[in-house]
């Protein structure tokens, strides 16, 4: 006698999620759909596609610890960015040099071209909402320390360089500790949602962050800024400890960290599709994003808009950014994710290419606004399609490679863009950076076909 089943599947790693299937004789399992109501008017079924939709774009909020996450990231960013704008600015009020401006940026970068690939292997090793909250408290403590320097009045250049410098070590803990943690906050299925959703309130805090910083910065000074970022980070101290979460089986590796290390890479080599999105990361986060190291002083020299201006265009870079991770939350689904991919590699250097040249500050910001939307689309589809394709006992170290791309290798843009923009001036600089950025995305993707087949 035939006969169908029916079954109900719970996840496990969240809130309840039930859906009803059915067993046909075959074998195939199809899920049930509910009768459409012939009494609906035909122009309802695209207002509920709308709404289905819009549930979409913020399906991972509906895990209580990823909400928690959410808000206390919103908070702590916003004082990060703040901090950024005044930190550029201030460093270029006390050196009035583009180079300088390089040399910081190298400094808070280069710790993790040492300290990331071995964090990676930490971060496998232990639990990650623990290390992310030493990894707060060290950042916490760093911009007090340069809070207090800058309300004395005692700091200087150097004082800075060395304060970049240790971020830069807890940043190579707390990245790859991060993006290892989101799947444990919302499981596999809802993973790719978060990612974006993570990145669209890291730019709203970059939207608010800039904003209120270019403000504080005009009005009360720089040390304030720097106050406010240090405060800010026990909200997402707060949402940390707060967090109900259901307890990891620890996989421990007893080879060296070496050989631990080695097996990371290996396994990252050995496939197209990783090797590829993490060059891609390398080649844009080395040339393609270094222009924000001159910023302060293209703003100021080239535009006229002085300190606020900075502030606003910053934020104009994260409300395209906004943008572009809400693309991808909510849109992400349809289509092939590596062909959004490849477009985004394509149009971004176009547009650097034309905000080199431009001399209008009004033009400038929907250039900067389009900048955002690239930026923000390479770097949430890199990781999502990194993170849907690797197992979990590597996670924390494939994840330490693509932090890698763009805190270690960083600063190596960052100081070439600077010596560049003193010595041939920084529209040629910026737009040097936009040709090797362009060249090296088609080479990855001519080199690496399966890229745009990516879904």
């Amino acid at each position: 006698m035939k006969t169908w089943d029916k079954r109900t599947v719970v996840q496990s790693d969240g809130p309840e999620q039930a859906s009803a299937t059915k067993m046909p004789p075959d074998g195939a399992v199809t899920t049930l759909k509910p009768p459409l109501n012939p009494q609906l008017p035909l122009e309802v079924a695209p207002l509920r596609a709308r709404q289905v939709r819009r549930i979409k774009t913020f399906q991972a909020l509906q895990h209580r610890n990823f909400r928690l996450y959410i808000i206390g990231q919103l908070i702590s960013l916003a004082g990060t960015w703040m901090q950024i704008v005044a930190q550029g600015w201030l460093v270029y009020e006390l050196s009035g040099s583009e180079a300088m401006l390089g040399v910081v940026g190298f400094a808070s970068a280069i710790p993790a071209l040492i300290v990331t690939p071995w964090a990676g292997v930490i971060v496998d090793q232990v639990r990650k909402r623990d290390l992310i909250i030493l990894t707060q408290v060290g950042a916490m403590l760093l911009a007090l320390v340069l809070a207090f320097l800058t309300f004395t009045g005692l700091v200087q250049v150097w004082h800075i360089v060395v304060l970049a410098m240790l971020i830069g070590v807890v940043n190579a803990f707390d990245g790859p500790a991060r993006q290892a943690f989101v799947v444990e906050m919302v499981g596999a299925q809802d993973l790719p949602n978060a990612i974006a959703l993570n990145s669209m309130t890291f730019n709203a805090a970059r939207v608010v962050g800039p904003a209120v910083g270019g403000i504080l910065l005009a009005t009360v000074g720089a040390a304030w800024c720097f106050t406010i970022n240090g405060l800010s980070f026990i909200a997402v101290i707060a949402s940390l400890l707060a967090m109900q979460l259901t307890r990891v089986q620890l996989v421990h590796d007893h080879r060296s960290p070496w050989e631990q290390l080695k097996s990371g890479v290996h396994y990252v080599a050995k496939q197209p599709e990783l090797r590829g999105l993490i060059l891609l990361s390398l080649f844009f986060s080395t040339f393609g994003i270094s222009y924000n190291t001159v910023l302060p002083s293209f703003v100021d020299r080239i535009l006229n808009g002085g300190a606020a201006g900075f502030g606003l265009l910053t934020a104009a870079a994260g409300v395209g950014a906004v943008s572009g991770a809400f693309l991808v939350a909510t849109y992400g689904d349809r289509g092939r994710r590596g062909q959004w991919l490849f477009y985004a590699a394509m149009g971004f250097p176009v547009v650097l290419t034309l905000f080199a040249f431009n001399r209008s500050f009004a033009l400038a910001l929907p250039l900067t606004v389009l900048l955002g939307v690239g930026f923000m689309l390479q770097f949430t589809l890199i990781n999502t399609l990194l993170q849907t394709r690797v197992a979990n006992d590597m996670r924390g170290r494939v994840m330490s490679l693509y932090t890698l791309t763009f805190f270690g290798f960083t600063p190596f843009g960052n100081l070439a863009i600077g010596a560049l923009s003193e010595a041939i001036g920084m529209s040629v600089a910026i737009t040097l950076a936009a040709v090797l950025t362009l060249a090296s995305a088609i080479v990855i993707f001519r080199r690496t076909p399966e890229l745009k087949k990516m879904a």
